[in-house]
């Protein structure tokens, strides 16, 4: 009858209990060992390609396994990077994780001081760079008074806010090379890709004037090396005579 009280004394709480956590340990060293992280996938990113990404977020030594790297970006601490809002992360298997890339709004950005100032549609500094990314386009004529990071700028103009916007969205649609948008004093705008000068004028649509610039823009010649001008302010839908002249 002792040998039978003895031998039941490993059910007790205190021993399911071990015995539930060894189990849990073994099923977790089980896990570390057959989910090495082979493969790190990644979408929704224009400003850093896949191996500058990697290089910036594969940071621990833990990160060698796939669950506890899926972990660390769902629920660590997380460093920022530039021009990245937040990147949320998937377990595809034991070996592969899925990363997706939610990047700040951008529409244009100004220097000062010699770095440059990236702002969203409402005017809100939204990064700060000593670099200019590729595919912003570079604003002048934007007359600021002061800006903070993350808040609004305040500008003497910033109903030309939404012009940009609209400008850089029609830049995108049309797949055209155009580095700068630039405002005069009379919020006249004139479009510059380093090969030509583009001018628009003042209006509340220029739809149609970006738009002939995809088929015009790749056939202007270069004439002695200089920088051609443009002229579309006076433009309208079919016309066929549009005027260019070389800079002086």
């Amino acid at each position: 009858m002792r040998q039978d009280k003895n031998s039941k004394t490993i059910f007790t709480p205190l021993g399911k209990l071990l015995l539930f956590g060894l189990f849990v340990f073994l099923a977790v060293i089980l896990l570390y060992m057959t989910c090495n992280l082979r493969s790190v996938t990644i979408i929704g990113s224009t400003n850093y390609s896949e191996d500058e990404l990697k290089q910036e977020l594969l940071t621990s030594k833990t990160d060698s396994n796939t669950i506890l790297f899926y972990l660390r970006l769902m629920y660590g601490k997380k460093e920022p990077i530039p021009f990245v809002e937040k990147i949320t992360a998937t377990m595809v298997d034991r070996h592969t994780v899925k990363l997706h890339v939610y990047e700040k709004p951008v529409i244009g950005c100004i220097q000062y001081m010699g770095s440059y100032m990236y702002f969203d549609k409402d005017g809100i500094v939204v990064e700060t760079s000593q670099e200019k990314l590729e595919g912003v386009p570079f604003i002048t004529g934007l007359n600021f008074n002061s800006f903070i990071l993350h808040d609004k700028m305040e500008t003497e103009n910033p109903e030309l806010f939404p012009v940009i916007l609209k400008i850089t969205q029609l830049i995108q649609k049309f797949e055209l090379d155009i580095n700068t948008i630039q405002f005069n004093e009379d919020y006249e705008v004139t479009l510059k890709n380093g090969q030509s000068i583009v001018l628009l004028g003042k209006r509340d649509s220029y739809d149609e004037q970006i738009a002939n610039l995809k088929g015009l823009l790749p056939t202007v010649p270069q004439k002695n090396g200089k920088i051609l001008s443009i002229d579309l302010k006076n433009y309208m839908e079919g016309q066929e005579k549009i005027v260019a002249k070389p800079v002086k």
